[in-house]
């Protein structure tokens, strides 16, 4: 890491083409394109790579939140985990368990990417400088960089979630499934509108689950970041700073600063503090994630297949408890607890290494 941060270090410290040294005191322009585009791609990847690792939980913990007649009697238990993937190995064999994977690689990539140049384009405006730090401006630039993210990104997912749920032995046609969901009623309320056109309103139907995906943002995000740079700012106490940072010499701390970025920690620090923060961040969430899900799939659910009634928030929450009671809005948590160690750790650590190779 240390020997990385020189390298990037001596290349940027050297003299341009044009014989004019930069100082460093000179911050980088976050505004440019050429920083939007390099932080694009190193956030998509990282994004990819990170979702690609846990692609198997994700389709049995979505099978499992989605109340998959086929897989509902395995969720509750890691036992019903293993079960879960030893019946998707014995049925689909190894695809089974990438099966929708090719849709969120579409989605992913840009969404990571949106979320990644939206974060560092927000944060540089609300925290120009260290003496901005504060925890609510942490909150508030991640919450908005993952609002504008989910936005673009979500017909994609509902797309995703709808090919995960489908387990009959059958080649699914994502091409089939953008039609059907397009066919599906609208809303009535937007169709009773004079001012919606129908195409409008069918449009729409690619953004149900959207209003629990935005409610559920704000504490993903606002714990996600507080409890990330809460758990930083601890490792960085005297106590603990030795044994969880990166040595670096005095050039590379001055080209750190010189980026507005601080002393990183040791890759086992910065795994523990995004694997806690993740863990935090997904507990606060998982109600709306879980209500989510449901709405995404809720035409394809036995009661409304042939009506295909759509379901409010409240009505959906409704029959969640109904079936479980309150840990019917945890269906899954342990699934997400396990996949969230090693996506978090797989995307901070890729975002990090394509930051240095992309000089950023």
């Amino acid at each position: 890491m240390a020997k990385e941060l020189q390298a990037v270090a001596t290349a940027e410290d050297s003299p341009p083409n044009n014989g004019l040294h930069k100082t460093d005191k000179t911050p980088i322009n976050k505004k440019t394109a050429d920083y939007v585009i390099r932080t694009a791609i190193a956030g998509g990847v990282s994004g990819s790579c990170a979702k690609t690792l846990i692609a198997p939980l994700d389709r049995i913990k979505i099978l499992f939140q989605t109340s998959n007649p086929h897989y509902a009697k395995y969720s509750g238990s890691l036992v019903g985990l293993i079960r879960a993937a030893r019946h998707i190995g014995l049925n689909d064999g190894l695809r089974g368990f990438f099966q929708g994977h090719s849709v969120t690689l579409i989605r992913i990539f840009p969404y990571a990417a949106v979320k990644f140049v939206a974060y560092e384009q927000i944060r540089n405006v609300l925290i120009p400088s260290n003496a901005y730090e504060t925890h609510w401006r942490r909150l508030t630039s991640g919450s908005l960089a993952g609002l504008c993210s989910v936005f673009i990104t979500y017909p994609l997912d509902l797309i995703r979630v709808r090919l995960a749920y489908v387990t009959e032995h059958k080649r699914v046609s994502l091409v089939d499934i953008v039609r059907k969901i397009y066919a599906e009623p609208a809303s009535i309320t937007l169709q009773s509108s004079k001012y919606v056109p129908n195409w409008f309103a069918h449009w729409c139907n690619f953004y149900r689950g959207y209003v629990p995906t935005v409610l559920g943002m704000i504490p993903y995000a606002g714990v996600s970041f507080f409890a990330h740079d809460l758990i930083h700012d601890i490792l960085k106490k005297p106590l603990f700073f030795k044994h969880c940072t990166v040595p670096l010499t005095n050039e590379e701390e001055l080209e750190l600063d010189r980026r507005h970025q601080k002393i990183p920690l040791k890759t086992w620090a910065e795994l523990l503090s995004g694997g806690l923060a993740g863990i935090a961040s997904q507990t606060a969430a998982y109600p709306f994630e879980i209500i989510r899900r449901r709405l995404q799939v809720s035409t394809l659910s036995a009661s409304n297949m042939y009506t295909h009634k759509f379901q409010s928030i409240s009505e959906i929450a409704a029959i969640i408890f109904k079936e479980r009671g309150w840990r019917g809005f945890y269906v899954g948590l342990s699934i997400g607890y396990i996949k969230v160690t090693p996506m978090v750790a797989c995307s901070f650590y890729v975002y990090e290494r394509m930051k240095l190779h992309l000089g950023i």
